[in-house]
């Protein structure tokens, strides 16, 4: 099954060299740092790093390919008959941090995973999706992104749009806060229904999709004016960011037990954020209508 994570592989570097392109132009003055690393159980990657851009205060893209002989807790919780065996995980990740409050920050991922076992038959599938985190929402760009969602979904079926924008709501749900993440996207996982071709197809459609879903969303967005408050808004509500992935996110916690180099696993949090002490907005503040938009709804 190696032909396979070689075809992933393939297009999952020319992805990361054209989403990387693309936020450097979006930004327009920084430029992606890279951190090719190597992994002794075997395996590597590639982590780019944008700091300090007139638009991205940090922006992490990371390429990965790695394996073992040990599957980690992480990924056998489902499939038990598995604990012990080997694999192969290759899959790019992105987390982007605008300066901007008025720019929501955003996290997008496409993956493949295949496992073998002796005893066992081998399995592979695909994962993936993205999601959007405003500080300060609008109707308009949430339509947006959740029509690219949309329409990039239907030629594998009208149900799809609605099961994986539901799992994305689900998914990235913080019980002790009871609230979601963000305004959701797409969110999918052991994808290998339909065969390989198909699952793979979808997946391309999702990591080439992001772009078309937020990049005129940080262009509407990137120019609009703010000052201390909403800065403080933006670094208080990056908390819940942190939150979630420490506590929730499974591929933290696959990179984690895998092995995997800690500097690119935690990419994802921000790199400057404050706590504070059960904090209420002021009612009718712009701050409060942000409880508003972390139930799920209905958007397209």
């Amino acid at each position: 099954m190696s032909q396979q994570a070689d075809l992933a592989e393939t297009f999952l570097r020319g992805l990361q060299d054209r989403i990387c392109a693309a936020i450097e132009q979006l930004d327009g003055t920084a430029h992606f740092e890279e951190d090719a690393w190597q992994r002794a159980a075997g395996g590597g990657g590639r982590t780019r790093v944008l700091r300090d851009g007139a638009v991205f205060e940090q922006a992490g893209v990371n390429f990965s390919r790695v394996s073992g002989t040990q599957l980690p807790p992480s990924a056998t919780a489902h499939r038990p008959e598995l604990a012990g065996g080997s694999f192969i995980a290759t899959g790019v990740s992105l987390v982007l941090h605008p300066k901007n409050p008025h720019v929501p920050t955003t996290h997008a991922n496409v993956r493949y995973f295949e496992a073998s076992k002796e005893g066992v038959e081998p399995v592979w599938w695909f994962g993936g999706g993205f999601d959007l985190t405003p500080f300060y929402p609008h109707d308009e760009d949430a339509r947006h992104w959740h029509t690219v969602a949309r329409d990039l979904c239907e030629p594998y079926g009208m149900d799809v749009y609605p099961r994986y924008k539901r799992w994305c709501d689900e998914y990235f749900y913080l019980k002790h806060r009871d609230e979601t993440r963000g305004i959701g996207g797409l969110f999918y996982d052991d994808l290998n229904e339909g065969g390989f071709a198909r699952c793979f197809a979808f997946t391309r459609a999702v990591g080439e999709g992001f772009l078309d879903a937020y990049g005129p969303i940080v262009t509407r967005r990137m120019d609009t004016s703010y000052g201390e408050r909403e800065r403080e808004f933006q670094l208080y509500r990056r908390g819940r960011y942190v939150e979630f992935n420490l506590v929730y996110d499974r591929g933290t916690l696959f990179g984690l037990q895998s092995g995997g180099r800690t500097e690119s696993i935690l990419m994802s949090l921000p790199p400057r954020v404050r706590f504070e002490y059960a904090y209420t907005p002021e009612p009718g503040s712009a701050e409060s209508r942000l409880a508003d938009y972390l139930k799920p709804r209905d958007w397209v």
